[in-house]
C-alpha cells in the first residue's frame, strides 16, 4: 500500500459509516462481504481533514483507471448510491467494486472478492472531481 494505510477524508468516513450501517441488510452474500471487508479496513483507516488528503487516493466522485491480473481495464467514477449508473461508467460505493477501491491510492494492488470470483486489481490513475459530499444526503 503506497501510503501504508486507507485514507479517508473526515466527512466522507462520517458518511461511510452511516452507509455501512446498512450492510447487514444487504442480501447478496459477496456484497455484504465487501461492505464488511471495507468497514474492517476502515479500523486502521488514516482519517484527514479535506486539505490533508492525498491527491492520488480514492474518495468519492474520483474516476479510477483499474487493470486486472487478467488482463482487462476499467475506468469508473466513484458515486453514492443514488448517483449509481453502471452504463455511464458511474459505480456506487456500496458494490463490490467501490467498496473494493475506497480509500486506495494510484499504484496500490488490492485482491477482492467478486461475484466472479477472487480478483487482483492495480489501481492505474485516480483523478479528482473535488466535489463536495454533502454527509446529510445519505441514500
Amino acid at each position: 500500500m503506497k501510503h501504508g494505510n486507507l485514507f479517508i477524508e473526515k466527512k466522507e468516513y462520517v458518511l461511510l459509516k452511516r452507509l455501512m450501517n446498512l450492510s447487514g441488510y444487504y442480501k447478496d452474500d459477496i456484497l455484504r462481504d465487501s461492505v464488511k471487508k471495507l468497514v474492517s479496513e476502515l479500523e486502521s483507516a488514516k482519517i484527514c481533514d479535506e486539505h490533508d488528503m492525498p491527491e492520488d487516493v480514492i474518495r468519492f466522485n474520483s474516476t479510477i483507471t483499474i487493470a486486472s491480473q487478467n488482463g482487462w481495464h476499467r475506468t469508473f467514477k466513484l458515486v453514492m448510491p443514488n448517483d449509481s449508473d453502471v452504463k455511464n461508467d458511474k459505480v456506487s460505493i456500496l458494490t463490490p467494486m467501490g467498496a473494493a477501491v475506497m480509500g486506495y491510492a494510484e499504484g496500490d494492488s488490492i485482491t477482492w472478492q467478486f461475484p466472479s470470483g477472487e480478483q487482483n486489481l492495480t489501481i492505474e490513475r485516480v483523478e479528482q472531481e473535488n466535489k463536495y459530499i454533502n454527509v446529510n444526503m445519505v441514500l
